[in-house]
């Protein structure tokens, strides 16, 4: 049984600081499948589509009948491990601080034998199930994990090495007046979150929530995404401290374009759900970058809380999702910086939410609490994207099969 993990002592300034590094990262096109489907937590294999075999590793043609038609499709992930080893010594710099690292090979049900990553609690010839997980170069792999959920099980050095657990961690979050912040704050808690750090704006306007976060011990933190000099400050004093950082602020505000008469309200959504984020990433970034190394407490993860309009725009919110799709390619722009650090930028992407500016649209709603269900979830499996909602899933499901037909139907002529 893995042993809890512990909280992190003190950082001793007579020792070397674990530069950050990232494992070896080339892939052949073909294995980018693999990482796709990790980025949605997905187990995926290349299938083929004559004679059905299932491949690994991923390649251009069949093994068996030589087939280019390879689709990338769901299968399970049930295999037995035939073999295990622990490797202690490596010329890679990221394995090297890391070792002693486990590895096997798995014979899975489907067919394909596969050299893993193995979990600690894995016992050879025992039944396990194979996880695909981003490392922290961003590359699909595969680990095996007990077929059984044991205690502490997420607690396993090389498990936690390829996700972005809250646990021990502090957590910056960076609108403690959104409606969905009492839920995180919660959540994240719950999940063994060190500390929670809540980012106000307007310090001195009230608001309802405020006493009962107060209650969970959080600390408020004056930022304001629009003010640039607000944001610095307190990266300058907190950024060294904040493992994981959910930017959840948001203006919102119904309407397309002709509904609008003039641009007063766009210019807010893009300076605080454009701008904002990237005011916070230039300000907040460089330090999470360098603290990747850190051990029990690293920087993992950068949230974006995203609507599900970003992917496709919907002429209700129409003003409001093309500044989340602004925000969602920016968000693909840090992805990139961010990935020679190993920082994972996770995506969320929410459907209509229960609050006042969404009232006039139909059910289904998506509740705080689930949302901070599924972020806590992104975080613990490591997730590059996440989908909260039906309305967000559905979404992406068709965005994946046909954007244009997507289009068409949410827009309807202007029509709902």
């Amino acid at each position: 049984m893995t042993d809890p993990l512990q909280p992190p002592v003190k950082k001793n300034p007579q020792k070397r600081t674990v530069s950050p590094t990232r494992p070896p990262e080339s892939r052949s096109r073909a294995a980018l499948g693999l990482t796709a489907a990790a980025a949605e937590g997905r187990f995926a294999l290349q299938c083929c589509a004559e004679c059905g075999a299932v491949q690994y590793p991923p390649r251009d043609a069949c093994c068996a009948c030589l087939s280019v038609a390879l689709d990338w499709r769901d299968v399970s992930p049930k295999g037995q491990l035939i073999a295990e080893t622990r490797i202690r010594a490596t010329t890679s710099l990221y394995f090297r601080d890391r070792l002693p690292w486990r590895t096997g090979t798995v014979q899975l049900d489907v067919g394909p034998s596969v050299i893993c990553h193995v979990h600690g609690e894995c016992e050879k010839g025992a039944r396990v199930e194979l996880w695909n997980r981003l490392d922290r170069a961003g590359q699909g792999v595969l680990i095996a994990v007990p077929e059984e959920r044991t205690p502490n099980m997420q607690d396993d050095p090389q498990l936690r090495a390829m996700t972005s657990d809250p646990k021990h961690r502090r957590v910056l979050i960076t609108d403690g007046r959104a409606p969905n912040a009492p839920a995180l704050t919660k959540a994240l808690l719950a999940a063994g979150a060190a500390s929670v750090f809540l980012g106000e704006g307007e310090t001195w306007r009230p608001y309802p929530e405020r006493t009962a976060l107060e209650a969970l011990g959080v600390e408020f933190l004056p930022l304001d995404v629009t003010d640039t000099s607000s944001v610095n400050r307190m990266a300058s004093e907190y950024g060294g401290k904040v493992d994981i950082l959910i930017n959840n602020a948001r203006f919102l505000r119904p309407g397309g374009v002709l509904a609008r008469g003039d641009t007063g309200f766009a210019r807010d959504e893009i300076e605080v759900n454009y701008l904002g984020l990237m005011r916070l990433a230039q300000a907040f970034g460089p330090a999470m970058c360098g603290r990747t190394g850190d051990g029990v407490n690293s920087a993992v993860a950068w949230v974006n809380i995203l609507a599900a309009t970003s992917l496709s725009n919907s002429p209700e919110m129409g003003c409001f999702s093309a500044s989340q799709a602004a925000a969602r390619a920016l968000s693909q722009s840090l992805r990139g910086e961010f990935r020679t650090s190993g920082l994972r930028v996770m995506n969320v992407y929410v459907g209509p939410t229960e609050d006042d500016w969404h009232q006039p649209l139909p059910p289904p709603k998506v509740a705080p609490g689930a949302l901070a269900r599924d972020v806590v979830s992104g975080l613990r499996n490591g997730l590059e994207d996440v989908y909260c909602g039906d309305v967000a899933k559905d979404m992406s499901l068709k965005f994946a099969r046909d954007p244009k037909v997507l289009e068409r139907e949410l827009t309807m002529g202007g029509e709902t």
